[in-house]
């Protein structure tokens, strides 16, 4: 199939229009640029992403407790632009700090046959779903709601409505799936998409650090005996950095093997976990904040990641990410990727939320065997290459648009 010479995207297939896909996210992301060049280069779509912030390295750095901007191309590969966009201060709510001028204009302006929403957690994305509700536009719904908790009555009301105005959903997951279906979605509607980051990008970073690992253990004071569990994100409080460490404060002394842990992240907690590390003198290094390109180097360093967050990670990307890198896992019973990615004594382990001495026998557990964990490690890594990758979100989003588009 002959493409444009000049972007390189295929050629539509003979006598049939690409349908034309406008995608609305909060901001770039780097879990969304392979996603959209996926998207962008499929003969069946003409799309284009509406970005609602473009956030500075300042702004980015919100929660982080550094700003940074992504050393990974988040823009490239794919037709964007900004959405006009009216700032509020305060007294109005984080949710609604920005809105969308005109959102039914630029609807007539942009034409497109189906909107693709990254989620609805803040109000220009529920702005161009009303919008394109009104214009007749159908809607495809990608978020990241879990069935996993619990609900009152107004919300349960809420998301009745909001789901009510779309056509489609692509459900990143098991407890995604099953959080529509709670709500009466029929089997029809739901396109399984599985939630996914750049596989092919962290397991060749993780194959040209794994020469180097000794040298990253040595950067990072992880000692060479040690059996290294990795802790990846933000230091706050839905992520529990501080069950982790209490859990540490019991595997250690009684782990027939050296532990160590690395934390990589910054935040809001950071203060608080590194004077408990201290108190109780625990084996810890706190790595700071790394970058995407920094991060593989970490998973190799260490031989498991540690998830121990509540119901607030809906996902829990750094799972992928680590597996991707062929490092088993730890989650609690509360991370959305559990039902997953996480096969029990073949890809890792889950824990009770909380549980901080369940987490510390899991610990040991897994520290008791470092070929068990190596072998676990291959197999983390051949679960996500497999099933969890970019272009099975590609087609099931491709199948999903058709589908709505078509039927209108």
């Amino acid at each position: 199939m002959a493409g444009d010479p000049v972007t390189g995207r295929p050629a539509a297939p003979e006598g049939a229009a690409p349908l034309r896909l406008l995608a609305v996210a909060s901001h770039p992301v780097q879990y969304h640029a392979p996603w959209f060049r996926a998207l962008a280069i499929r003969p069946e779509l003409e799309l284009c992403v509406l970005f609602a912030e473009r956030p500075d390295a300042t702004q980015q750095g919100r929660g982080f407790g550094v700003a940074f901007t992504w050393d990974v191309p988040v823009l490239e590969g794919y037709a964007w632009r900004d959405a006009p966009v009216r700032l509020r201060g305060k007294p109005w709510p984080a949710f609604l700090a920005r809105s969308i001028a005109r959102p039914a204009q630029l609807l007539r302006e942009l034409r497109p046959d189906a909107v693709l929403l990254t989620g609805w957690h803040v109000w220009p994305l529920v702005q161009m779903l009303i919008a394109a509700r009104r214009a007749g536009i159908p809607v495809v719904m990608r978020g990241e709601a879990n069935a996993l908790r619990t609900r009152p009555r107004h919300v349960r009301a809420l998301h009745r409505w909001l789901l009510g105005q779309c056509a489609a959903f692509l459900p990143i997951g098991k407890a995604s799936r099953a959080f529509y279906k709670g709500y009466g979605v029929a089997d029809a509607r739901l396109f399984d998409a599985p939630y996914f980051v750049d596989n092919a990008h962290f397991a060749g970073q993780a194959a040209q650090c794994e020469p180097q690992r000794a040298e990253l253990r040595a950067r990072w004071a992880v000692p060479a005996d040690a059996v290294c569990f990795c802790y990846a994100g933000k230091l706050e409080p839905k992520k529990r950095i501080l069950d982790l460490l209490q859990a540490l404060k019991f595997a250690a002394p009684t782990s027939p093997r050296r532990l160590h842990l690395l934390v990589v992240g910054t935040g809001e907690l950071m203060a608080q976990a590194q004077a408990f590390a201290a108190e109780h003198n625990l084996p810890v290094t706190f790595a700071g904040f790394l970058n995407q390109s920094e991060i593989p180097g970490a998973y190799v360093a260490a031989d498991a990641l540690v998830l121990p967050s509540d119901f607030g990670e809906t996902w829990g990307l750094v799972v992928n990410e680590a597996m991707a890198c062929g490092r088993a896992v730890v989650v609690s019973d509360r991370v959305g990727c559990a039902a997953d990615l996480v096969v029990p004594g073949d890809t890792g382990t889950v824990f009770p939320f909380g549980d901080t001495a369940g987490l510390a026998r899991a610990l040991v557990d897994m520290a008791q065997d470092p070929a068990r964990l190596r072998a676990m490690g291959e197999r983390a890594r051949a679960h996500v290459m497999r099933n969890y990758t970019v272009e099975r979100s590609t087609q099931a989003t491709v199948q999903a648009v058709r589908q709505v588009a078509c039927s209108t």
